[in-house]
């Protein structure tokens, strides 16, 4: 194979293999260049995004230390109060306790309530108060009323346990 290539390329005239030689350094310079410019193009696009991807980074990095933070605090005291005691009083002091039509006790860390008509945006309101206090809603069902935005509820409570 190589001694046909040479052959070939010794039949050509001295003319001919001058225009070979210097079209295949053209096109050699010109892939050369055609690499280096989608290699440029190819680092810009890169520097972009690395900064993007170095303030995800930053902000995951500082949500770690707040995690780690949050976790590391000793978590509040439980109430020595009793649940029941303590979810009425909170009904009351949001102005849910005159829909609360019955609350039981279903032992030391859970209760159940069931409400007859309460608007459903006081009563959001009032779990994220009880959930703040380290009360979480365990089972929940919800039937919407005729009246637009008023609902009746029958959910059962837990004490979160401490950790």
């Amino acid at each position: 194979m190589k001694a046909r290539l040479q052959k070939l390329w010794e039949s050509r005239s001295p003319r001919d293999r001058v225009i070979i030689v210097t079209l295949a350094v053209v096109v050699g310079a010109m892939l050369y260049l055609l690499l280096v410019q989608s290699a440029n193009q190819a680092r810009t696009q890169l520097g972009a995004s690395v900064s993007v991807l170095r303030a995800q980074a930053l902000r995951l990095e500082s949500d770690a230390n707040e995690l780690a933070r949050v976790r590391a605090m000793p978590s509040p005291p439980t109430p020595q109060s009793d649940l029941r005691t303590q979810i009425q009083s909170q009904a009351n002091a949001t102005g849910l306790g005159r829909a609360l039509l019955r609350i039981d006790a279903r032992g030391a860390d859970q209760v159940q309530v069931v409400f007859g008509s309460v608007p459903f945006a006081d009563w959001l309101a009032w779990v994220a108060t009880l959930q703040e206090q380290r009360i979480r809603l365990d089972t929940s069902r919800i039937e919407a009323l005729t009246t637009p935005g008023l609902v009746s509820i029958t959910a059962t409570f837990t004490r979160a346990k401490a950790q």
